[in-house]
């Protein structure tokens, strides 16, 4: 009688067809060991099938990335350090989605240690972490508990780790209520001829396990990553990771000290399912053949099995192949930090996985089905309607009302609940930290800085896919701008529903080709990124898939640290204006855009219209200029417009600042258009000496695509009011939500 019957395959997350291709590629019926490694390895999460052929579209190459997608995390040359040895910024974003739902805590935790290990593989010193966060309705039963626990989570493993979480952002919508999203960055910086990479090379050499030891948690998570939540979705915790960063900061101390040597010859971390994707991963870029002794595997659980132990995804593990000889210097620095260090294998020629225990075989799998020929589906795509033009465009009869009740939103309210539980501080090299558009972080012992930043507008996203991909991108591209860093790679984090929906496959491939249309005219390449699908939920009270959410994480280069803005008003009488309201050389330069916009759905409880479109020029051309001035000391303070408009980003530079301001209307706006509208590119800043701007504006209008960017002076900074509101009722709305949710 057949061992593996069609319940165990189902059970495995394969489809008939693709158990076929299995019988095929190995010419035989598989064992459960073997079922279980092509169960992962070709699981949505580890595999890409659906997917990696419209990824291609992303464009990911240009003269500063050192290393693009397809190792642990992307590189780029970052200029000379101390010495002049050239340096170089490693970072990634990755999904921690389903463990975050089912258990908040350690979800969380263990996606700011897999992202860690992604970076600090390749040779880096991570310097610091971000995330980004989207939950359900505040009023949901259980969001209060998953809040609580995804911060929680990222601070205690962040903050015990010693990595600065200096940035992020956090959303609320009720197509999240079933499903959260939970997306951890880390950016680390490295000697660039000191970069490793994962590729197994030189029959014979030693493979080394090092770490923590193997466990039954986790067993099974990548499965669950590729797979929507069913009502049973709390019986699925024991496939959730459990996480120790004391144990990380060990392991980071014992592999940056290994590879000051020459020892290692490829490392990998082992994330999502652990030894089998790490081992595979490992071979078959370099390749090779694997033959790994199940008996060395160190485990901290009795009488667990090849199964088990291939399928484990423990927490705080590495594998890596070292050169013949050095094993014995290698297990000195572990054992020197206090981590576990076992000889378990060797490579070999043979192009297959060979894992032996207790004496026998019990897997001989040829490794490229495994990778390189996982199945690669084409998925039918709905054609999506173009988004209505939006019809009764309402008024705003109280611009300062409508203000005071934005910033009270879930979407707008102080996170000041959420950041204070992060160590942003830690390691003394943080510049700007949570609240403004960018974080900055000091490359230690030099005067450049790395600015940073997550972005994403799912609901822009939903009425137009492929606008939507392209403000994501630009939105991340002017964050960095508006703080004086030159924008030069992302990474991203895409999280979509159900691939076999053709309409949730329709939106992943109009964000992508959005998103590459942003990236190429922006000169923005992508160097990293995780796809996150399945994201849905037949869970009681949830919804059916989320929003397309492609979250963007965006790394920049400050030269100068000195030469920076931030977002506050900086004093009294300093002139307000505004860049890219107007591009002087359009047939008709009137925007206040209110589709999906944040002010139509508080105010009004409506999310309908196009959202704004996305002009890629006028995003290179005004990045540019600002970049100018703030590089000249031209302006004090910078701010980006998104979210709530002209008003709420007035209103941000005024609470940062405690100074208010006196600005005026624009007389072909209406109210709602100029205040709450959520034009693109566009950004406020101040000038404390009017005359030298002017000069500088007179000298940029020479160039036909500066003048194009336009620039409209607003008013004044001065005074404790915005809108007619007082100062004091805009901070004390805007500090309320979380303060009385939690308190609650």
């Amino acid at each position: 009688m057949s061992q593996i019957t069609p319940q165990i395959v189902e059970a495995h997350g394969l489809s008939p067809e693709e158990y076929q291709r299995v019988l095929d590629a190995l010419g035989r019926e598989p064992n459960l060991v073997e079922l279980g490694i092509f169960s992962v390895m070709w699981s949505e999460h580890c595999s890409y099938k659906s997917s990696r052929l419209h990824l291609r579209k992303l464009p990911t190459q240009a003269p500063w990335v050192i290393c693009g997608p397809g190792e642990n995390a992307g590189v780029i040359d970052i200029g000379p350090g101390p010495g002049g040895t050239r340096q170089a910024a490693i970072f990634k974003m990755e999904s921690h989605n389903h463990p975050s739902y089912i258990e908040p805590y350690q979800g969380a935790a263990t996606g700011v240690g897999g992202i860690l290990r992604d970076v600090f593989t390749m040779g880096a010193r991570p310097v610091a972490n971000l995330n980004a966060l989207r939950f359900g309705r505040p009023d949901h039963p259980r969001m209060k508990h998953l809040v609580r626990g995804v911060v929680a989570g990222i601070g205690g493993y962040g903050n015990c780790v010693g990595v600065p979480t200096v940035g992020g952002e956090t959303e609320f919508h009720r197509a999240y209520d079933g499903n959260i999203l939970v997306n951890a960055m880390t950016v680390g910086v490295a000697d660039a001829d000191r970069i490793f990479y994962s590729a197994a090379t030189g029959v014979g050499n030693p493979i080394v396990y090092v770490g923590s030891k193997t466990g039954r948690d986790g067993i099974h998570g990548a499965t669950m990553a590729s797979a929507d939540f069913a009502e049973d979705a709390a019986a699925k915790r024991p496939t959730v990771q459990v996480g120790d960063p004391f144990t990380e900061k060990l392991l980071i101390e014992a592999c940056l000290e290994l590879m000051a040597t020459d020892a290692i010859v490829a490392i990998q971390d082992m994330g999502a399912a652990g030894l089998t994707s790490s081992s595979v991963e490992m071979a078959s870029k370099g390749g090779a053949g694997i033959r790994l002794d199940m008996n060395k595997v160190p485990c901290r659980e009795e009488g667990m099995t090849p199964y088990e132990m291939m399928l484990s995804e423990s927490q705080e593990r590495m594998l890596m192949v070292l050169k013949p000889g050095r094993e014995g210097e290698a297990e000195a620095i572990f054992r020197k930090w206090e981590l576990d260090f076992a000889v378990i294998g060797e490579v070999t020629d043979t192009g297959h996985m060979v894992l032996e225990f207790d004496g026998a075989v019990v897997c001989d799998i040829p490794l490229a089905p495994l990778a390189d020929e996982a199945p690669l589906y084409d998925r039918p795509r709905a054609a999506l309607a173009a988004p209505a033009p939006l019809a009764d465009v309402p008024q705003s009869e109280d611009p300062g009302a409508d203000l005071l009740a934005l910033v009270a939103c879930p979407d707008l309210a102080s996170r000041r609940w959420i950041w204070e539980q992060y160590d942003h501080q830690v390691g003394a090299d943080t510049l700007a930290g949570p609240g403004g558009d960018a974080a900055l972080v000091r490359v230690h012992g030099t005067r450049k800085a790395l600015a940073m930043t997550t972005d994403c507008t799912p609901r822009y996203c939903l009425a137009d896919p492929f606008e939507g991909g392209k403000q994501a991108v630009a939105e991340a591209y002017r964050n960095l701008c508006a703080v004086g860093a030159r924008p030069l790679a992302i990474t991203n984090c895409l999280n979509f529903g159900n691939p076999q929906r053709p309409e949730i496959m329709a939106q992943f491939v109009g964000c992508i080709e959005g998103m590459a249309e942003a990236c190429r005219l922006l000169d923005f390449p992508v160097v990293s990124g995780n796809v996150s699908l399945y994201n849905e939920s037949k869970a009681t009270g949830g919804g059916s898939a989320i929003l397309p959410t492609p979250a963007v994480g965006g790394v920049g280069l400050i030269e100068d640290y000195t030469r920076r803005a931030s977002i506050a008003f900086k004093a009294e009488g300093e002139t307000i204006y505004l860049m890219g309201q107007e591009r002087w050389a359009s047939p008709n330069p009137l925007r206040g855009h209110l589709g999906q916009s944040l002010w139509l759905r508080e105010i009004h409880g409506r999310e309908d219209g196009p959202p704004p479109p996305v002009d890629l020029t006028l995003e290179r051309h005004s990045g540019e200029f600002i970049r100018e001035l703030i590089a000249a000391g031209l302006v004090s303070a910078v701010h980006d417009v998104s979210d709530g408009g002209l008003a709420v980003a007035l209103a941000e530079m005024a609470l940062a600042g405690g100074l208010g301001a006196e600005v005026a209307a624009h007389p072909r706006y209406s109210a709602a258009q100029w205040w709450f509208g959520e034009d693109q590119g566009r950004y406020l800043f101040t000038v404390p000496d009017d005359a030298a701007f002017q000069a500088q504006l007179a000298r940029g209008t020479r160039d036909a695509d500066t003048a194009s960017s336009g620039v409209r002076r607003l008013g004044t900074v001065g005074g404790d009011r915005l809108l007619g509101v007082p100062l004091a009722e805009l901070r004390e709305a805007n500090e309320r939500f979380f303060r009385e949710w939690m308190e609650g």
